[in-house]
């Protein structure tokens, strides 16, 4: 065959190799794109797996943002005082009861007494003396919730970065240092309404400014002359001044530590349970047009309530003892000669005078006060989140 021939014979077939490199070039760069995608999804969350990670960076940033911060804030405040509005009798009873009032020992310990304690301070002051220093509860109940849910919300976020990240220790931690946070800047109003609670007196009922003039001013022990001063100096230091509005203090945060995580946690859980595939249909309700992107669906009211109720149950549990520690050592100026007792021997007291039993005085009235209040809050703080779209 003449050389030129041969030279038109073999442009077909180089011609027919064209699109095979094409081919294969695209080949390889798909097979490389697919390869980063994969590599950019490694260990997804739920959240991600719906949502692409540019829309999840978006909506931690979203959560970080002032306009989340205030609307978290309000929300987990208005709850708060919806829940100790519910409560408020409740409180005042189990108060009187904690505190040791010597008015009301002989109704404490029984159901009976806890309707005649009712009784008692409804004849003596009508409704309003059953709201006796709810003004100053809801005036520390509001950023007292707020700080607190705010702050788990934070905390959570931080803890908390993926779904495999949130185990029941994370949750717990979370929780516990939320509480620690809220308790720490609204403790003095605290002390302040347990104070107004504890007064039954009928008459030179004390002001809030007087109440506070007396804490304030409570109690430098007299110091016998020719004593040297270093001798009474730790006792005299947390006596006196601002100190004194943290009466109480340290049995607070360690009862707080277990009663805020495990309230958290408990919910938590119990929501999840209710969450389930196998429940979902009967307990969560339909996803809001304004709901992020990833949040899980709100459970129905039966359903956010028992999930509220059962972790008002066992916080309460967990932490009671410490509470009732925590209420003697702050109405120990109101009581007795002032003396500020610390916790271990506002404990041997307490074992001395009623025994074990003595840690769980109106622990009943307790589970009557919580289960309904940690309900109420935390149906309230869902619903409002959903209401502010957060």
């Amino acid at each position: 065959m003449p050389p030129a021939l041969i030279s038109h014979a073999s442009m077909p077939g180089s011609a027919s190799n064209e699109p095979r490199e094409v081919a294969a070039d695209a080949f390889r760069l798909g097979g490389r794109m697919q390869k980063e995608k994969s590599e950019a999804a490694i260990c997804p969350t739920d959240d991600e797996a719906s949502v692409p990670r540019s829309r999840k960076n978006a909506s931690t940033q979203k959560k970080r943002s002032l306009d989340y911060l205030w609307r978290s804030g309000v929300a987990g405040g208005l709850a708060g005082c919806a829940a100790k509005t519910v409560v408020a009798p409740l409180d005042r009873v189990k108060i009187l009861f904690q505190a040791h009032n010597p008015h009301f020992l002989k109704y404490a310990g029984s159901w009976w007494g806890f309707g005649e304690a009712i009784k008692d301070i409804y004849r003596q002051d009508g409704l309003m003396g059953l709201f006796r220093g709810h003004s100053a509860t809801l005036l520390r109940i509001f950023p007292y919730a707020g700080i607190k849910f705010l702050a788990y919300e934070q905390i959570r976020a931080l803890v908390i970065t993926r779904k495999d990240h949130e185990t029941p220790l994370r949750r717990l931690v979370s929780g516990s240092l939320a509480g620690v946070t809220s308790v720490f800047f609204t403790y003095p109003l605290e002390l302040i309404r347990v104070r107004l609670a504890f007064e039954t007196k009928r008459e030179g009922r004390s002001s809030l400014r007087s109440i506070v003039r007396q804490i304030y001013s409570e109690n430098a022990l007299m110091i016998p002359k020719n004593t040297p001063a270093s001798a009474h100096a730790p006792a005299l230091i947390p006596r006196t001044g601002l100190a004194n509005f943290y009466r109480g203090f340290s049995p607070t945060v360690l009862g707080m530590l277990p009663y805020a995580g495990m309230s958290f946690l408990t919910h938590d859980t119990v929501g999840d349970i209710f969450r389930h595939p196998t429940l979902a249909r009967w307990t969560t309700l339909p996803q809001p047009g304004n709901a992020p992107a990833g949040k899980a669906a709100p459970l129905r009211s039966w359903a956010e309530l028992s999930a509220g109720g059962i972790a008002g149950l066992v916080s309460q549990t967990v932490s009671y003892p410490l509470e009732v520690i925590r209420r003697r050592m702050q109405v120990g100026g109101a009581v007795g000669d002032g003396h500020r007792l610390t916790i271990g021997e506002t404990a041997k007291l307490i074992m001395r005078e009623r025994g074990f039993r003595g840690f769980f005085v109106g622990l009943t009235i307790g589970y009557a006060k919580v289960v309904p209040m940690v309900a109420t809050s935390f149906y309230t703080y869902e619903r409002l989140k959903t209401f502010f779209g957060i």
